[in-house]
């Protein structure tokens, strides 16, 4: 598959009970993505301390470019502080300022962006003036963009939200995401009724809703389809998601079935919470043993 992905956005260390992980959303896609084959690069910052060129230093170690990752020596690379609770509920303490707080424009940033086949993007990313800035103009520019929503209080303003998602062509959201966005409109409470608002209200082409132990739901031009999850038992769930929206896009791209996407997809997050830490090696054929195990 010769697409070209680009993702934006925060990069930095998960700061976990003994231990810590390379981690951020953007960063765990844009890993996923290259382990299932795509060609993927990563738009961020990190500082010019130990931290960043750590992260710099895993990323080429896994075979990612970090050609479009700027370094700083004003701001610290980023961390988030996470506590696991007894139902593998992951809650992070984000650190601010942080590097990938102050992305900046440039015409190679650009340029990358026009040519590439998906811009992914989130909302955490935009809670700075600059990387926000940024990212809108990079959005100008992109042929076809995803949207990762990440509402964590307190970067959850609606007005940013919109802004955001009404740029999207497929959005994916958790199922709190979707209660909080109908939410805001006295939408339907039914998983399908909420899901064909929103995804009327924005525009989107396609809508994708994890729902934890219960799989996924996904909603097209087509139609709407839903996923039961895989039964696994749980190592971690950091990197999940992340992975889920890699599995998506590679079935996306490759113009599969809807219900065969959503699986793949669903396959792909269950792999990931089965092993430990957000970015196990993995390939596209790993995630087809693990659904169809011989």
């Amino acid at each position: 598959m010769s697409a070209l992905i680009t993702c934006f956005g925060e990069m930095l260390w998960d700061l976990l009970p003994g231990t810590r992980q390379p981690g951020g959303a953007p960063m765990n896609l844009a890993t996923s993505l290259h382990s299932l084959g795509l060609d993927t690069r990563l738009i961020s910052c990190v500082g010019t301390d130990t931290p960043g060129t750590e992260l710099l230093a895993f990323l080429s170690r896994r075979g990612l470019s970090t050609d479009f990752i700027q370094t700083t020596p004003h701001y610290p690379t980023g961390q988030a502080r996470a506590a696991v609770s007894a139902s593998q509920e992951v809650l992070y303490t984000v650190s601010q300022p942080a590097a990938w707080d102050y992305i900046e424009w440039s015409p190679a940033l650009s340029s990358l962006v026009r040519r590439s086949d998906l811009f992914v993007y989130g909302s955490l990313t935009a809670r700075n003036a600059c990387s926000h800035d940024t990212l809108l103009a990079l959005l100008a520019d992109a042929p076809r963009t995803v949207f990762d929503l990440n509402l964590r209080q307190p970067y959850d303003d609606q007005d940013t939200i919109e802004l955001l998602i009404r740029q999207a062509d497929i959005a994916k959201l958790n199922e709190h995401e979707l209660v909080e966005l109908s939410g805001w409109y006295d939408y339907e409470t039914d998983l399908e009724q909420a899901m064909r608002q929103v995804h009327a209200r924005y525009g989107l082409d396609v809508l994708c809703v994890t729902l934890g132990n219960r799989g996924a739901a996904l909603l097209d031009k087509r139609g709407f389809v839903q996923q039961p999850a895989m039964d696994v038992p749980v190592v971690d769930t950091i990197g999940g998601g992340d992975a889920f929206l890699a599995g998506l896009l590679h079935q996306l791209l490759a113009g599969a079935p809807a219900r065969q996407t959503l699986a793949f997809a669903c396959a792909a997050g269950a792999y990931v919470v089965s092993q430990q830490g957000a970015n196990p090696p993995f390939t596209a054929d790993t995630i087809r043993q693990f659904q169809c195990p011989r």
